[in-house]
């Protein structure tokens, strides 16, 4: 039934336009969360409405080749934009307008440069010495955009909306905010990539039953490899699906360590190891990668994520405040500039990063091997459940 659901998609996705594709993809997600928070035995359908999407974008994916071969706009002549066209220009306008408004209220170009990266996603003002300032202390991810950012988000409009009666209709919602900072943002492939994943988790949680997050994340790297099978070899996607695998290996098995309730009534305990515990199993996803493409290893990398992941949080938040009332722009950038300062401070500790690295391929394959070997010894020796 799955291949069946999906060869439908396929042969349907020809017969619609682009922006047809958009609208059903939501009706179908829509239409997913309203059967899984009504009847708790409707996987199979959200299962085959899933593969329906899957057959759609790959029959489109498929279909806008031959459809450029048989339409070849004249030089004189230009093509109409279409809606969806429309809607994402207007996205860059506003966008351009924000930029705008952070560039008036700035009076340093690298306060600027920042916070343009790390709220809209533009890292045109980012100088040389800020990007090795970054990657030196192992904050490169913040200028980035993906899943840190469109997670703080979420949790952000989670906690907004909990508590609600229609629990369905407010992921619903939760779901169309992510796609418009998307949107807002150009679309890039790494915030596409972050805001499917966080989609996909969303509807699973409708229901109200156990969410497998290997298998959501297994299935959004399916997604997205039908869509684009090149996104295998896409360093960004390799680092971000690393990344999270790790931390949902890992986590669990650092847990274990503590007594059971261990920090009930431990607020800042609690902060502090979930702080230091996804600081180490990111970092072990994503270190052996990081020094196969880019040579370095950031030693203090949980110095900098204590700082920069709270700091990340604010300026999210701010912007969004900024957003309401743009008088509260320059208090915003002058606290981009103390995480500058910071950072530069960190960058100017002795061993601050270990270059030069230069691994071969079977030394990464043989590295995460030790990985496993280390993780399911350590999970056997603290009988730790699987996570499926």
């Amino acid at each position: 039934m799955p291949a069946v659901s999906m060869a439908i998609g396929i042969i349907v996705a020809p017969m619609i336009p682009h922006a047809g594709i958009i609208l059903t993809s939501l009706i179908v997600c829509i239409l997913m969360a309203w059967l899984l928070h009504r009847w708790a035995l409707v996987q199979s359908m959200a299962v085959l409405l899933c593969f329906f999407l899957m057959g759609m974008l790959v029959g489109q994916r498929a279909e806008r080749p031959h459809r450029h071969q048989q339409k070849v706009p004249s030089l004189t002549a230009q093509r109409p934009l279409s809606r969806m066209e429309r809607v994402q220009q207007r996205c860059l306008d506003y966008r351009q307008t924000l930029l705008d408004r952070y560039r008036t209220s700035s009076s340093a170009d690298d306060e600027y440069a920042v916070l343009a990266a790390m709220t809209l996603g533009d890292k045109s003002a980012l100088t040389k010495e800020l990007r090795e300032t970054y990657s030196k202390t192992g904050a490169s991810h913040i200028l980035a955009l993906s899943g840190l950012h469109l997670g703080i988000i979420y949790l952000l409009l989670f906690r907004l909306t909990l508590g609600r009666r229609r629990f369905w209709l407010s992921q619903v919602a939760i779901i169309l905010s992510i796609w418009a900072f998307a949107f807002l943002t150009g679309l890039s492939t790494s915030v596409v990539r972050s805001a499917t994943m966080i989609s996909i988790y969303a509807l699973f949680s409708v229901g109200g039953r156990h969410r497998s997050p290997v298998n959501i994340l297994c299935f959004t790297a399916i997604v997205m490899l039908l869509v684009n099978p090149a996104s295998l070899f896409d360093i960004g996607f390799q680092l971000s699906f690393s990344a999270v695998l790790a931390i949902l290996l890992l986590m669990p098995l650092f847990e274990s360590f503590f007594p059971e309730h261990y920090f009930e009534g431990r607020p800042l305990q609690h902060y502090i190891y979930n702080m230091v515990g996804l600081s180490v199993a990111a970092q072990v996803g994503v270190a052996p990668l990081i020094a196969f493409y880019f040579g370095r290893f950031s030693t203090y990398f949980l110095l900098t994520n204590f700082i920069v992941i709270p700091a990340a949080t604010m300026i999210l938040y701010g912007a969004l405040l900024v957003v309401m009332i743009p008088s509260l722009a320059p208090v915003l950038l002058g606290f981009v500039g103390i995480l500058n300062k910071a950072l530069g401070w960190v960058s100017q500790m002795p061993c601050a990063s270990i270059d030069g690295l230069h691994p071969s391929v079977l030394q990464i394959c043989l590295l995460y091997v030790v990985f496993f070997c280390v993780y399911f010894s350590l999970r056997i020796l603290q009988r730790v459940p699987p996570i499926t």
